[in-house]
């Protein structure tokens, strides 16, 4: 005579074949882990006030060191334009009107580099549940939580200086065009694996999958 297996109270039952499990709400995307080329920036930059936005959960993705880079190129091939513009007016043809425009110029871009790298810091993404939340500056701080469903075209574009530096910038268009967000300075490999790593979960939203 065999002796059946006597079944125990705290047994669990295993799940079954094929039975769809789902994440909690608010859980962040578990899914096949995203790429992460190149070097990033290690800490987001936040502004020193209490009264700050803060959005503590999740896993932040910080943007490119090379974005600095192609934004000091081009910002200081602008000022050397606008100092020589200025001179030129101002000391061969005697248009003392240019340094009016010409100062005012220059201090805001010298304004604009130096407060560039930390600028750049404090641009970060995080992949959440069910969308994709952006934030962006330290005086005038913006979030924007994109939801997956609502995305209708993810784009990538680079100019020349991008190209030569390897990074690209990420944009998603949704139905509101309030919500438009473009991610600049990812590295040209992580900006391709989101685009469709973003593009197959859209479309797995939008089709109730």
């Amino acid at each position: 005579m065999t002796n059946s297996p006597e079944a125990t109270p705290d047994a669990v039952p295993p799940a079954e074949a094929g039975a769809p499990t789902h994440a909690a709400p608010h859980e962040t995307l578990q899914q096949t882990p995203l790429p992460v080329e190149g070097e990033t920036f290690t800490r987001l930059a936040e502004p020193r006030s209490e009264n700050r936005l803060v959005l503590e959960s999740g896993v932040w993705h910080q943007i490119s060191p090379k974005y600095v880079r192609v934004q000091v190129i081009a910002n200081g091939s602008f000022l050397l334009l606008v100092v020589a513009a200025t001179l030129v007016l101002t000391l061969l043809m005697h248009q003392w009107w240019a340094w009016i425009p010409g100062g005012l110029l220059t201090v805001i871009l010298v304004w604009t580099l130096a407060i560039l790298p930390r600028q750049a810091r404090s641009i970060g993404y995080q992949l959440r549940q069910d969308d994709l939340v952006f934030r962006r500056g330290i005086l005038w701080q913006r979030f924007v939580a994109v939801p997956y469903g609502r995305m209708q075209l993810i784009d990538i574009t680079h100019g020349p200086l991008d190209r030569g530096f390897g990074i690209a910038q990420l944009k998603f268009v949704t139905a509101a065009a309030a919500t438009g967000v473009v991610i600049p300075g990812l590295e040209q490999t992580t900006a391709e694996t989101l685009r469709d790593h973003l593009v197959g979960v859209a479309e797995s939203r939008r089709t109730g999958l």
